[in-house]
């Protein structure tokens, strides 16, 4: 069985555009979604999916230099987009990730595969069904056939736009689950769609970089504990408030 983690990233973010080639220490933020994605044990690849507009040239070309796989697709059909990217990399178990989440913590990834074939469901999240996670660290397991289900079957906007709700949305049709943190940490936000975002993120990674630090859930808590004043710069915003507009 195939593990493959898709990660959907593009520059036409409408909240902060370009945020994907965003620089901190001289490399995009896409970049550190890749360099996390890649530790973990559970992968057997790591794919970028992109879209079609010009706009997104510079992140296949990104993807090209790093000898990184990329598809591009659909802008307005995500699913599609996605559905297409794994079909092209031969997942038979699919990991989905977004490209504004830098500080993703490959321990989770494995721990989400591993409860995803420990339970048999059709669908496991980490923070769709429940948010005890850091926004930031979601994480979406399912099977290749659960997807192309969803890709024949969604119909209605939202569930193009994006990649599970069709899925998540109708647990009449699918086994949906959910795996929790042992620690409610769902006010902590460590994903990026605004500026504000943008500038926790680059001091977390600039400060850990600094002091030797890695950047796993634990170690950015520990950071955070020594700096609590930083969580104001984007306090406020709710979660999956991306998905909300």
């Amino acid at each position: 069985m195939k593990t493959v983690a898709v990660i959907q990233a593009r520059m036409g973010s409408t909240r902060l555009p370009g945020k994907a080639m965003m620089e901190i220490l001289g490399k995009p933020v896409v970049h550190y979604v890749f360099e996390r994605a890649k530790q973990a044990k559970a992968l057997d690849g790591v794919w970028l999916a992109t879209t079609v507009d010009p706009s997104d040239d510079v992140l296949a070309a990104w993807a090209d230099k790093q000898k990184i796989p990329c598809y591009r697709g659909s802008v307005e059909d995500v699913l599609d987009r996605y559905y297409q990217a794994a079909k092209k990399a031969g997942a038979d178990i699919v990991v989905r990730l977004t490209g504004d989440c830098p500080l993703l913590d490959p321990g989770v990834i494995d721990r989400a595969v591993s409860e995803y074939k420990k339970r048999g469901c059709d669908y496991l999240s980490t923070g769709r069904l429940t948010s005890t996670f850091p926004d930031g660290l979601d994480t979406e397991v399912f099977s290749f056939g659960i997807l192309e289900r969803a890709w024949k079957e969604a119909k209605i906007k939202s569930e193009r736009e994006h990649v599970t709700p069709y899925v998540w949305k109708h647990p009449e049709l699918f086994e949906v689950a959910a795996i929790d943190n042992d620690t409610d940490l769902s006010k902590e936000r460590w994903t990026i769609d605004t500026a504000q975002d943008f500038g926790l993120i680059k001091k977390i990674i600039e400060w850990s970089d600094e002091h030797g630090s890695a950047t796993d859930m634990a170690s950015v808590m520990k950071t955070l504990a020594s700096h609590p004043e930083w969580r104001e710069m984007n306090s406020g915003i709710k979660r999956n408030e991306g998905y909300i507009e």
